[in-house]
């Protein structure tokens, strides 16, 4: 059991090292993660162990997926508003072409918007999605664009007015959010009339039903609502076409017969923009289950539409950490196991869980929607009729992670030694918290998405803007309950049953706290995933009051909060699981909307001062991105022999690159 663990601690020890070489150095010195930060980021590189271990024709396949990836990169900027790309294009012409001094505080205060906008993909913040705005004066803007050629009034009061699409993703409870919304999903309607457009469409008594909405734009022609498609000779069309164009030269290096297959009919739908096509490919690509290498292409996840019907693009290539994937293997080979003993209503459980293949990955390309700023976490695909019928897969991110984690320790403070309540909770999360978080995540992705079914008749969407939140709230549940079983320490994944305490006193103080250096003053709590913490330590401290299950301490001044019954909380987590279970699977959006709009939104405004203050004496970025390395093609006579990877040192000259390689639209 300890031996297991040991095991693999030590592979994760192992694959964080693996490049601690700068490759492109003559010599052998010291690999460093964080090569910038600016505004609230940090730009972190991260490697890729087991690259040398790939052979050339994976390699190759890995470079065209990669390549595939990238160039669906215009696509993730228009969606997130119709100005976006615009912008970069004038950014990057001043940044090629301007002749003037590039220095002072107008060209600096210029430097640090245009940085933050290649960050975003755009203008809104990647996270909080508020729309932010340049500190250099509106004629310094236009002197710049005049300097290079460019008039554009139209777009120059875009990017001054606070008021013009605000919000990337509208949070208003009052107004209409698609019209309030600032992405690119929608025009000229209101969201009655999306609505009332899809629900002409939508059988809820199709078994297979199939996701109306996910790859279109809704737009209103002659009075009429109409979709528009994301497809070949639709929108996006010369994009799509590169990212075939590359996807079907992976096709013809991949690893096997499945990924064959399934890179054809995704090229199929691209071509036709079919969602039934969609369903087919993402039915095949779960049958792949052994090959080294993996991806995901598309147009995947609802978070950032406000209906949480229409996906925003995006792409990323992997490789598999063996010895690392023992742990999720261990969990997958049992998902019917936690299933089974899950604290839900036996109505909703799965009575035979189907196929949830997990591994541990390392990344090689991020793109679109994950570039730079990334999941550490994925689990795919999204229709619930797929998971309950073929099954899912599970990752998680381990050089990503790593990568955070290294960055974090060249950094001389820490969010730890200033929010944990006194030194035995620091010592417990130095010994256990770092690996009972990964195991974490793991449960969530691996187990967590995959488990539960829905009631006959209910709607995969029946939960609309609520349904990010809620569904991030029942996976990181479902993670929490369990990494406190006894289950686990047989398993031989945690090692000991005081282990998890670590993980539960970090989750309650980042919950209700920590996170909260996030955002600005004044602000709610819009992004699904701080919802969600928010929404469950919230609830777990009104609800364990009584016993004092949670108890908010003052120490010297300074605001705590500190877990006195990790029993009683496991038991909170519980019940938190079941209603929230209850409510995806009768589909009672009522009951969601109430659970989030009481616990997820409000940041109590003490604490939220509190932590702005205790946080900006640490000297820490809240957000980290990343730049991916460059896969390059080693020729010898007129033959590629290799690809190699090379690890870039700027982000603002890798943004500036994409935007000469990768531009379509």
């Amino acid at each position: 059991m300890k031996k297991i663990i040991a095991m693999l601690l030590t592979a994760a020890s192992l694959a964080a090292l693996g490049g601690c070489t700068d490759p492109s150095s003559k010599g052998p010195s010291p690999f460093k993660y964080q090569v910038d930060e600016f505004a609230d980021l940090r730009i972190i590189r991260y490697t890729v162990p087991g690259w040398d271990n790939l052979t050339l024709r994976q390699k190759e396949y890995v470079y065209h997926l990669a390549e595939a990836a990238k160039w669906g990169r215009d696509i993730t900027w228009d969606q997130y508003c119709k100005y976006n790309l615009p912008l970069r294009h004038v950014l990057e012409s001043i940044f090629e072409n301007y002749k003037g001094e590039r220095k002072g505080e107008q060209w600096d205060a210029f430097e640090l918007y245009a940085k933050r906008v290649f960050f975003s993909n755009g203008v809104h913040h990647h996270y909080a999605e508020d729309k932010f705005l340049p500190t250099c004066s509106k004629e310094y803007f236009a002197s710049l664009m005049k300097e290079v050629g460019v008039s554009d009034d139209k777009l120059l009061d875009f990017v001054y007015d606070p008021d013009a699409y605000s919000q990337r993703r509208s949070t208003s409870t009052t107004g209409d959010i698609v019209a309030l919304s600032g992405v690119n999903f929608y025009e000229g309607v209101t969201r009655a009339e999306v609505d009332k457009f899809y629900d002409a469409m939508t059988d809820p008594k199709d078994p297979t039903p199939i996701s109306y909405g996910l790859n279109s734009k809704v737009v209103k022609e002659g009075g009429k609502v109409v979709e528009k498609v994301w497809k070949e000779g639709g929108i996006y069309s010369d994009a799509i076409r590169k990212i075939c164009a590359e996807l079907s030269l992976a096709r013809e290096v991949a690893e096997n017969d499945i990924q064959k297959k399934a890179i054809g009919i995704l090229i199929d739908y691209y071509r036709t923009g079919d969602l039934r096509k969609w369903d087919e490919f993402n039915i095949e690509w779960v049958k792949d289950t052994l090959g080294q290498v993996d991806f995901i292409n598309g147009f995947i996840e609802d978070y950032d539409d406000p209906l949480g019907r229409k996906a925003t693009w995006e792409g990323y290539v992997n490789i598999k950490d063996s010895a690392a994937s023992a742990r999720t293997t261990i969990l997958s080979t049992n998902a019917q196991w936690f299933e089974d003993n899950s604290p839900v209503d036996p109505r909703f459980k799965k009575k035979n869980v189907k196929g949830v293949s997990a591994k541990v990955v390392n990344a090689v390309a991020l793109a679109g929607a994950t570039y730079p700023s990334t999941p550490i976490g994925i689990n795919l695909p999204n229709a619930d009729w797929i998971r309950r019928d073929h099954g899912s897969k599970s990752v998680t991110i381990a050089n990503v992670t790593h990568a955070y984690d290294l960055a974090a320790q060249e950094q001389p403070k820490s969010t730890l030694r200033e929010f944990a309540y006194d030194e035995a909770e620091i010592e417990a999360y130095k010994k256990y918290g770092d690996y009972c978080d990964e195991v974490h995540t793991d449960l969530h992705e691996c187990l967590g998405h995959a488990s539960g079914q829905l009631m006959p008749g209910v709607s995969s969407s029946s939960l609309g803007e609520y349904q990010s939140t809620l569904e991030e709230a029942r996976a990181d549940l479902f993670g929490l309950y369990y990494v406190a079983d006894p289950k686990m320490v047989e398993l031989g994944i945690i090692p000991d049953q005081e282990a998890y305490k670590a993980a539960y006193a970090n989750y309650i103080r980042n919950g209700l706290m920590v996170q909260f250096s996030r955002v600005e003053p004044g602000r709610p709590n819009t992004e699904a995933h701080m919802q969600n913490r928010l929404l469950i330590a919230k609830w777990c401290y009104e609800k364990g009051q009584p016993d004092s299950v949670i108890e908010k301490k003052v120490k010297d001044g300074k605001t705590y909060f500190v877990v006195n019954d990790y029993e009683a909380l496991r038991g909170l987590f519980a019940s938190l699981l079941a209603e929230i279970q209850r409510i995806k699977s009768e589909g009672d959006y009522k009951a969601g909307k109430a659970l989030v709009e009481e616990y997820a939104i409000n940041i109590d405004p003490d604490i939220h001062k509190e932590v702005l203050e205790r946080y900006a004496t640490l000297g820490l970025k809240p957000y980290g991105g990343f730049l991916n390395p460059d896969i390059v093609p080693v020729e010898k006579d007129g033959k590629v022999v290799d690809y190699v990877l090379q690890y870039e040192d700027s982000f603002l000259n890798q943004q500036l690159r994409y935007g000469k390689l990768y531009r379509s639209l």
